[in-house]
Order: structure tokens, then sequence, then C-alpha cells
């Protein structure tokens, strides 16, 4: 699984081979090598203009330092607008790289008050996470079959990587709120580590802000590819893969009940059996799927009855905006380290792993349990989701039973689902709540 360490590896240390540029003007780490203009008979090297482009006349870092500069600017809070906030306090090594806590959305912002636009995923597991396409193949020995809006970073996957992912809560309003890359590139200059920038991208790297915010999100990406903090395949599922160790009756169970097309149906979407090529299971296709949540009331954007979020048609992404068939999709979260956390969901709006599960099992047979009444006592099924685009949402096993009907799992197999899920915990992982 440390394929995209290699490739960031090899990428880095292609170069050191060119001879440096005539030009006085210094060449700026992180940005395209400059090259002669290619003639009708010779191919522009494929690097030119990728963020990982070698830069004439200069070492190229090595992932190790990349990996170091990284972790402190990922526990930097002074890279904040409040000088409290770091990447870590949303992402917090101990519960999994998620929340460390029951909040639905992270609190940010200048004062340290504002709500997040969503829930916290964790960042682990992430590390074969390609960008956004509208359609998918599975390379599994079958690629005829599209399997729709697949990938990217973020719930809605706007962001292409996870050097372009790290960036966006450095300047987001209501999380580290910065104002502009140059805000973010002055903290950054000034930082304890601000030599070690200088030695693994150049004694220039901040006399531009563009090249020293790029310099930060790069650095932030390596290390988010460590391989023992960021995708470590401790969990005692893990071990049983191995023949290390054996799932107890009630985690069989949940596993049987995982994988059933007719009862849970999980493995659908968090692929639980190892990929064709032997590596581990992720327990996420990475794609994007309309489940209908319900509406959270807690949250302050959703005082207003007229905001929807509609995860891949907006409203943070706008790309999508005139894509109605996406409205409400959101991507498939990986189930490792589930029992860890404490919000589920973008919206974060149930706080327990087995009133998320009881949610899949009953959300069509018993709506009234999840969904607001109006005024005059209804159930508004599907709340959060305008009328219109209902046509998107997920009717597949564990769903689509009428109401009233017999539900896909009984309390006792939720709480076998459950029993098996919390086998996906990291070793290292030790806030896990008690079941519920």
């Amino acid at each position: 699984m440390a394929v995209s360490v290699l490739l960031i590896c090899c990428l880095l240390a292609a170069c050191g081979r060119e001879t440096a540029p005539s030009s006085p003007t210094p060449a700026t780490a992180l940005q395209p090598a400059p090259v002669a203009a290619a003639s009708a008979d010779t191919a522009q090297p494929a690097y030119v203009g990728a963020t990982y482009a070698p830069v004439p006349g200069r070492t190229q870092p090595s992932a190790a330092q990349l990996t170091e500069i990284g972790r402190r600017i990922f526990f930097d809070s002074s890279l904040s607008a409040s000088g409290k906030a770091s990447c870590a306090s949303c992402h917090d090594p101990q519960h999994a790289w998620g929340p460390p806590n029951a909040l639905s959305v992270q609190l940010g912002g200048a004062d340290g008050r504002q709500e997040g636009p969503r829930a916290t995923p964790s960042l682990r597991y992430l590390q074969t996470l390609t960008a956004f396409t509208e359609h998918h193949h599975d390379n599994d020995g079958d690629d005829s079959i599209d399997a729709g809006p697949t990938g990217g970073h973020m719930w809605d996957g706007r962001a292409g990587s996870a050097h372009e992912q790290a960036g966006m809560p450095l300047l987001s309003p209501a999380e580290m709120a910065n104002v502009s890359e140059g805000d973010v590139a002055a903290k950054l200059s000034r930082a304890p580590y601000a030599d070690e920038m200088r030695k693994a991208f150049g004694d220039d790297v901040f006399d531009s802000p563009k090249a020293a915010f790029k310099a930060a999100g790069l650095a932030l990406e390596v290390f988010q590819q460590s391989p023992k903090d960021f995708y470590p395949f401790t969990s005692k599922y893990d071990a049983v893969l191995r023949g290390q160790a054996k799932l107890s009756v009630a985690e069989a169970r949940g596993l049987r009940l995982f994988n059933d097309e007719n009862k849970g149906n999980c493995a659908s979407c968090h692929i639980s059996q190892r990929t064709q090529d032997g590596a581990f299971p992720l327990f996420t296709d990475f794609g994007l799927i309309a489940l209908a949540v319900p509406r959270n009331r807690t949250l302050k954007a959703n005082a207003d009855p007229q905001f929807h979020d509609l995860g891949l048609c907006g409203p943070y992404r706008t790309d999508m905006k005139d894509h109605p068939e996406y409205c409400g999709l959101f991507r498939t979260p990986t189930l490792r380290n589930v029992a860890v956390r404490q919000s589920f969901f973008h919206n974060g709006v149930f706080h327990s792993l087995e009133d998320a599960i009881r949610f899949y099992a009953q959300r069509d047979t018993s709506p009234q349990r999840w969904y607001a009444r109006s005024a005059k006592g209804i159930v508004q099924q599907y709340d959060d989701l305008p009328q219109q685009y209902h046509a998107n949402i997920n009717t597949e096993a564990p769903f689509g039973q009428k109401r009233g009907g017999k539900p896909a799992l009984t309390e006792a197999e939720i709480r076998d689902v459950a029993a098996f899920l919390r086998t996906l915990t990291d070793a290292d992982q030790k806030n896990v709540p008690v079941a519920r």
C-alpha cells in the first residue's frame, strides 16, 4: 500500500541531474522548470507544469525532510488566525486523525467560535484516493461498468489532491481563517522550522507567497502519506486477514450481515475483501452517494430553511452546480476506525455508531424516527434534500423497504454489525466510545 509514497519519492528524486539555467532569475521551488521550446520532433518532458516538477540546479527535498516539515506544520497552531487552532485540532491523531469530540462540526475562525461547514472526516486510509471523476471504472477485471462520480478529497470531492485539500482549511473563514496565501507564507517564514523549509525548498522559498504556500501543501501531503501514521493496517480485522487472530462469534455474524446483499449490504460501497492484487481493503469505494440523512437542526447554517447542503452540486463546490442529478451526493468515507468517531455523516447528525447503522436499516421503514414533522404533524421524509432531487437518493438494500415494513436489520443484528466495525479500529487508537 506504499505505492503513493514511492511515486512521490520517485518524483522528488527524479532530478538533480539537470543544468542550472543561465538566467540570473532564481528558480523558485515548486515552479515548473523552464525548458527550451520543443521542436516538432522533441516532446516536452512529462513533468513540466506538475506540482512535483524538478527545479534545475536545485537538489530536491527527500521524503523524510518533507514528512518532518509536514508534521510540524500540521501541529502548528500559530498558522491560524486565532493562534489556537492547528490541523491537529480537528484531525487528532488519538482519534484516527479525525475529530476529538462529539461536536457535529468543529469550531474555528478568527475567534475560534465559527462552525465549520461540515463534519470533520478522518485523514486515515486516503493514500489511494484519486482525483474526482464523473465516470469511474474499477480496475477489477471488468472495466466496462461505469461506477459514476468517484474520488476527490473533501465530502464533495472538490479537491483533486491531498496538497490542494491541505490548503483549503488554512484559508477557510470558518477554519484557520487566514486572509490570503501571503498571510500563511508570512507565518511560515517566522515559524521555528522556517530554516528547514529553506533547506528543503531553497533560500528564496519565502520570496514568493504562492511558492511558500505550495511548499507547505506539498509537505503536508507527503506527511499524510506516512504509513505508520496514516495507514498502519493494525486493526484486529487486519490480524484476521493475516491469519493471526479470529473474529468472535458476534463479530463473525456482523461481518456476514455486513457483506449480505439482502441484509446490511454495506460491502457494496465499503468494500471488505482484499483487492485482486492482494491489498487489504480500505472499506470504501470512494464513490459519491445520496443517503438522505436527516437535517441537523442544531447547525446554525440550517436555521435558514432555504439553505441546503447539496454536496457534489453545491454550495461549497461550484463546478457541478448545473448537474441536478448530483445533488445530495457525498463521498463514501472509509469505515476503518469508524468506532472512534462520535459524530457521523457529513452533517454530524448522529452521535453513536449504533444509531448510524440503525438509520440505514430503518430509514424507509420507520421514517418518523429520523425525520422532522411539519406543523400539521406530517413526517417530512428526506427533510434535508429538496423534493426535486429525491430521485437521486439511493434505494438499494438495506434501503427501499415499504414504510411500516420489516427493517433490513434487527436490533440484535445492528449490535453484531457494530461489533464487527469495532474490529476495524487500529491498535494505536484508545479512545473508542462505549457501545450504545
